[in-house]
């Protein structure tokens, strides 16, 4: 059954919170201007720890850790959706970078872990947690299918195409960039928007942390790859109009079939490669 296209109003949050109350504060004004889904930059409840090498314990979590309490809490007294993210820990000790969506009653509705890391000055964060194996999937939200691609996630972006042909109707994408890289990022959102036939919302770190050049606008592109906002506000709203998905893909590029089978093919021999490489 066709699901009826409707708008979604989004908030564009781009600050860094280290208490409940301050993210109250915001989800709340996002709240009053009607927005049912506020976005967060990537870790948005942590200091930059991969600014250097050094790894903290006490920069991870469990489920259920106090970063996630306070997303879910704070998601719940504002009665706003919010999408933000932790470092999780594992049972194991394995750490990932994993964006939570919060549903609007306070309980995690979908995740999304980060597949693509940097390994540089000022992003070292293959030292601080792992790239995650396991394929995105869409995360029903009222009826809307969403999906998360976390910073660097979209200069690879196959994964942003699986999003696309699972039916993907808004790709959110929280992150931590430089004011310096932000004419690059923003071409790279708008080709994940036109080829992906989705809306992306992007949202990333305010400030520079720790001599790190971090900031950059919050972006809004719509799926025929067009930017419809771009602004430096702390908090934006505004509404996505869900019909438009479907126009795209009735276009070009967007009627393109997706040939899964010679994917898979393709990518199976990359992979085999990259063991024998390291085999030998």
């Amino acid at each position: 059954m066709k699901v009826v296209a409707r708008d979604l109003t989004v908030a564009l949050i781009s600050e860094i919170f280290s208490s409940e109350r301050e993210l109250v504060d915001c989800l709340e004004h996002a709240h009053d201007q009607d927005a049912a889904l506020a976005i967060l930059p990537e870790l948005p409840f942590n200091l930059w720890s991969p600014a250097t090498k050094a790894v903290c314990a006490e920069d991870a979590e469990g489920p259920g850790g106090l970063r996630e309490n306070m997303l879910c809490a704070a998601a719940k007294k504002a009665g706003i959706a919010v999408l933000g993210g932790v470092i999780r820990r594992d049972s194991g000790g394995l750490r990932t970078n994993l964006a939570l969506l919060s549903d609007s009653h306070g309980c995690i509705i979908g995740s999304s872990a980060k597949h693509v890391l940097p390994d540089e000055e000022g992003f070292w964060e293959c030292d601080h947690y792992r790239p995650s194996e396991d394929p995105p999937r869409i995360i029903e939200f009222t009826g809307i299918k969403l999906g998360v691609q976390i910073c660097s996630d979209a200069n690879r972006p196959t994964a942003a195409q699986l999003l696309a042909a699972q039916g993907v109707q808004v790709i959110l994408a929280p992150r931590a960039t430089s004011p310096s890289s932000w004419k690059r990022w923003r071409l790279a959102y708008q080709a994940m928007a036109l080829t992906c036939s989705a809306w992306v919302v992007s949202v990333g770190r305010p400030r520079p942390e720790f001599g790190v050049d971090m900031g950059g606008p919050s972006l809004v592109v719509n799926p025929m790859g067009e930017v419809l906002l771009e602004t430096t506000d702390r908090i934006a709203v505004t509404t996505l109009n869900l019909s438009a998905v479907e126009d795209a893909r009735q276009s070009y590029p967007g009627y393109l079939v997706w040939a899964a089978k010679m994917y898979v093919a393709g990518w199976a021999e990359v992979h085999e490669n990259h063991i024998q490489q390291r085999v030998t």
